[in-house]
């Protein structure tokens, strides 16, 4: 489940992503894959950022957000990638093509689950039950959280998804140490809360709850144009929940943030488990491998 919504702060924001016995943590020019091997020992993949996160493009209001959004998607991607060619033999390896067709179909299946299907219950339900295009949208929206929801419960039961969710609480708990000024070790991070307000789980929340807002500013449509519009709007919905994001995480210490960043922290009690301490070792290795390439500060 990916982390890695950085946003500037103060001194610096770090983001991440669990993987498959692993963590990624990212910074700002480049990121560290971190991931346990078979045989028990951390081996570590280095990569630098593009020069898209510290352009102009990336200062831009809306746009940067689905410019970085798409980029974080394939780095995501890759991190992955790495952390299952580790755990297979040198002829299954996963590379190239196949990580493309992957990626593509992975969002192909999302968008599907997440957006065209709640549409077309909607759409089904305002000309069986007669409900107007606003309680339409409504439902539509419900219909949306409840498969996101149903959705994350449902393979967090999977024993190998249960473990990511491990590495996920891992990769949090590391964040926030840091953040805190606490020293990092296994036994300090342990301590630390396993919810970041920055998570990739708040981002997939908010895209749902404003999915209800935007659509229903549509009014009513065909079928086929509802679930054209829908297609074509989540770049939007990507776009504005990335700025709210951004500005909730920057902002996550102002008491009257609160009340509207509970909801997204709720939901990572489902996409986060508490970690094994060799799940933290590996969330710290990642970490601390990704602030070695980092550029020094001053």
């Amino acid at each position: 489940m990916y982390g890695g919504l950085e946003v500037e702060e103060k001194l610096k924001s770090y983001g991440g992503q669990a993987v498959i016995e692993g963590v990624m943590m990212r910074g700002r020019t480049s990121c560290a894959i971190a991931v346990r091997t078979p045989d028990g020992s951390i081996e570590i993949e280095n990569q630098e950022l593009g020069g898209m996160y510290r352009s102009r493009i990336a200062q831009i209001p809306f746009l940067r957000g689905l410019l970085l959004l798409g980029d974080a998607l394939v780095l995501g991607m890759r991190a992955l990638t790495f952390s299952a060619n580790v755990q297979i033999e040198e002829d299954e390896k996963v590379e190239g093509t196949s990580l493309f067709l992957t990626l593509l179909t992975s969002l192909a299946a999302g968008i599907g689950l997440f957006f065209l299907l709640p549409a077309g219950l909607a759409h089904l339900s305002e000309s069986v039950i007669q409900v107007g295009p606003f309680w339409g949208n409504v439902i539509e929206g419900l219909v949306r959280l409840m498969l996101l929801i149903g959705y994350i419960w449902g393979i967090g039961r999977v024993p190998d998804i249960e473990r990511v969710y491990g590495y996920h609480g891992a990769e949090h708990k590391t964040i926030n140490a840091f953040e805190a000024d606490a020293p990092l070790t296994v036994q300090s991070v342990a301590t630390f809360s396993r919810q970041h307000a920055r998570c990739g789980t708040a981002f997939m929340l908010t895209v749902v709850l404003f999915s209800i807002v935007l659509f229903s500013l549509l009014g009513p449509m065909t079928l086929w144009l509802r679930l054209l519009s829908r297609v074509l709007l989540v770049p939007v919905l990507a776009m504005i929940a990335y700025e709210y994001i951004r500005f909730t995480g920057k902002n996550s210490d102002r008491r009257w943030l609160k009340p509207l960043i509970a909801p997204n922290l709720a939901l990572q009690r489902l996409t986060t488990r508490e970690p094994e301490p060799g799940m933290i070792e590996v969330a710290i290795a990642a970490f601390h491998a990704m602030r070695e390439q980092e550029p020094v500060e001053g």
